[in-house]
Parts: C-alpha cells; sequence; structure tokens
C-alpha cells in the first residue's frame, strides 16, 4: 500500500461541486482583485479566529512583512524569533530591514522557549515574533507578558497553527498583528497562495489594507510607498468553501496522531511530540525525532510510505544567513531537532488502515 505524505485531493474530491462552484462565481462576475469574495472570507476568518479584523493578502510571507511594516519595525531594529522554524519567519524581518534574533526552543514542544527569551531583549528589540509550530500554540501568556514588560510588539506566526489554543484562545489573537500562510499544505490551505493578517487594532488593520494595495485606500491616490500583496478573488472564494470544514479536519488529524502516539509509545529510541498543559495541537505536522531518522525515512520510502524533514537546515546556517556569523554549535537544540526530525503522513481523509501501515512498518524497522 502506498501512502503519500500528503493527500490533498481526499479533502478536496467531497467538495468537488462546492469547489466548481465558487470558481464558476467567480469567472462569471467580472471581478477578479479585492471584491466581494475577499471581503466576505476576511469576515469568515476574523469569525472564525475570534479576533476583530483580518486581511487578505497574498502569501503568508507577505502577511508577516506587512504585520511589522504596519508596526513599523524596520532598519536597525531586532525581532526575536526561534531558531527552529521554517526560514520564512526570519526572512520577514529581513525584508523590513531588520535583523532576526534566533532564541532556542523548548525541546519538547519545539516551540520558542519564553524563559530563554528576556536574555535576548535589548535596546534594538522591537518585536518577538513566536511560531506555533508543526500546529501547537506557543506559551503565549508568557510571552505577551515579556513583551508588556519590555513594550515591545508581538507578532504571531500562525501559518501552521489555525483553530490551535493556547489557554482557550485561538493562536492569531494575542499579539499585536499576526500573520498566517494558507499555502495548499496548511491546515486551511487555498489552490495557489494566499494568506490574512488578523488584528483587533483598526487601525493596524488599515495600515495593512494601504500597505498591501499600493500604499492606496482610494484608487490612484497614494498615500505610503506601498505593495501590491492583495489576495485575489478566486483564493477567496475556494477558502470560503472550505473554512467550514477546518474544525472537522483537524479533529481528522488529532485522531490519526492519537493513534500515532499510542501505535509507537515505546517504539526505539522514538521521541513523540508532547503537547503543553495549555495549549491545544491541530497537528499541521506529526513530527518525531529518532537518531535513525535516515536510515528510517529510507525504509519507509521502501514501503511505499512518504515522509519529510521539517527542516534540514535551521535559519542560522542556511546559506542567506551567512552574514550573520553563525556557525555549527551556537544553537545546538535547533541544530538536534534538524538532525533528528522526520515528519510521518498525515491529512484529512487518511484512513486508519494507512496509519496503521506506518506504524507497523516503523515497528518493524525498529525491532529489525
Amino acid at each position: 500500500m502506498d501512502i503519500p505524505f500528503l493527500n490533498l485531493v481526499a479533502a478536496h474530491d467531497p467538495l468537488s461541486a462546492e469547489l466548481n462552484e465558487a470558481a464558476a462565481r467567480v469567472i462569471a462576475s467580472g471581478w477578479y482583485i479585492h471584491g466581494n469574495e475577499c471581503r466576505a472570507f476576511e469576515e469568515d476568518w476574523a469569525r472564525f479566529l475570534d479576533a476583530k479584523h483580518a486581511v487578505g493578502v497574498s502569501n503568508g510571507l507577505d502577511a508577516l512583512i506587512l504585520s511589522l511594516k504596519a508596526l513599523g519595525v524596520g532598519e536597525g531594529a531586532e525581532v526575536i524569533v526561534p531558531s527552529n522554524t521554517y526560514v520564512a519567519t526570519a526572512l520577514a524581518v529581513t525584508h523590513v530591514g531588520a535583523r532576526p534574533v534566533f532564541v532556542e526552543p523548548c525541546l519538547d514542544t519545539y516551540n520558542i522557549d519564553p524563559r530563554r527569551i528576556e536574555a535576548a531583549i535589548n535596546e534594538r528589540t522591537r518585536a518577538i515574533m513566536p511560531v506555533h509550530l508543526y500546529g501547537q500554540a506557543a506559551e503565549m501568556t508568557e510571552i505577551m507578558a515579556i513583551a508588556a514588560r519590555h513594550g515591545l510588539f508581538v507578532v504571531e506566526d500562525n501559518a501552521q497553527a489555525q483553530g490551535a489554543t493556547h489557554k482557550g484562545q485561538k493562536t492569531g489573537t494575542f499579539g499585536h498583528c499576526n500573520g498566517t500562510s494558507f499555502y495548499p499544505g496548511k491546515n486551511l490551505g487555498a489552490l495557489g497562495d494566499a494568506g490574512a493578517v488578523s488584528t483587533n487594532d483598526p487601525d493596524l488593520a488599515r495600515k495593512v489594507r494601504v500597505l498591501g494595495n499600493y500604499g492606496s485606500q482610494k484608487k490612484y491616490y497614494n498615500e505610503v510607498i506601498g505593495y501590491n500583496n492583495r489576495l485575489d478573488e478566486m483564493q477567496a472564494a475556494l477558502l470560503r468553501v472550505k473554512l467550514p470544514h477546518l474544525n472537522d479536519w483537524t479533529a481528522q488529524r488529532q485522531a490519526i496522531a492519537s493513534a500515532y502516539l499510542e501505535g509507537l509509545s515505546g517504539v526505539g529510541d522514538l521521541v513523540l511530540p508532547a503537547t503543553h498543559a495549555d495549549s491545544s495541537h491541530v497537528y499541521h505536522l506529526f513530527v518525531i525525532r529518532t537518531k535513525r531518522r535516515d536510515e528510517l525515512a529510507e525504509h519507509l520510502k521502501q514501503e511505499g510510505i512518504g515522509t519529510l524533514v521539517h527542516y534540514p537546515i535551521p535559519p542560522h546556517l542556511q546559506a542567506c544567513y551567512a552574514d550573520l556569523g553563525f556557525k555549527r554549535g551556537d544553537f545546538p537544540l535547533a541544530e538536534e531537532i534538524a538532525d533528528t526530525a522526520l515528519s510521518l503522513p498525515i491529512w484529512p481523509g487518511m484512513e486508519r488502515e494507512q496509519t496503521d501501515v506506518v506504524i507497523q512498518a516503523m515497528v518493524r524497522f525498529f525491532n529489525s
């Protein structure tokens, strides 16, 4: 039985008629940028998050860039980011002219460790950008308290944790201005690139909207130097079809994760995902760790099971950040995760039989 790492068709097939109808509606409307579909999706997304405002944008990276720009974070500033994250988090900081300052994660949850943040704060620090990595909410009450003590902004990178909560509050609503991605593989994915900014501050929402629309509120009247970072109507319409199913898809992901946690407990040297007592996990990824990662991945490949490594090179060791002067050993926890982490198949529509095949293949590997 071949089991892909990700199967988007399994979730899309039951919605094909609705998706086709939404696409046809947009085509027939003759309006393809910043129209009724985009406005309706922004309202739907804000309502889902329990946020006051949402602004649709072109992708997740642009959502983070626009959030920082709206907060006035720029040249000469420093922004604290996790050492263990996808490089886009750091890229957003660099794109506004600021410097990313890496802070190590908790080794059990993989999220930035609040207890390490204050040591990285100095007079140039302007913001903290926590990432809700792999689908688990970061410890936001502690992070917000640190930010308040030091007069810092918080920008949540919520690309992987749509619908996750910390102490009952959804991610994407703690920070001053927050970004998410609707890249197709996300828990709520478009059929192309898309993203959104969420905030409870109407002025920040207006700034993000203006910055992402050429610096303009009124066509041909440009208030600031802006960008073209708009969410198009087609993606907004397709996201509107998919959003009502997100809670059910999350429940499916959590059921698959529960099966993995039960079936792989005590197997070999596997380190299984742990969830913080105050947080929920929506399992964008199910990440295990083992010193035999590469051998295991090859074994599963030979058995027709897809896996991926998220992420093989931490940001501080990427070639694009060579100018920061970091070397191997500077952030040992991020490096350990990069060297040992492996993501197993998990997607809505995945059958229990498929989950069992993955578990059995892994048990055989460690028992051989």
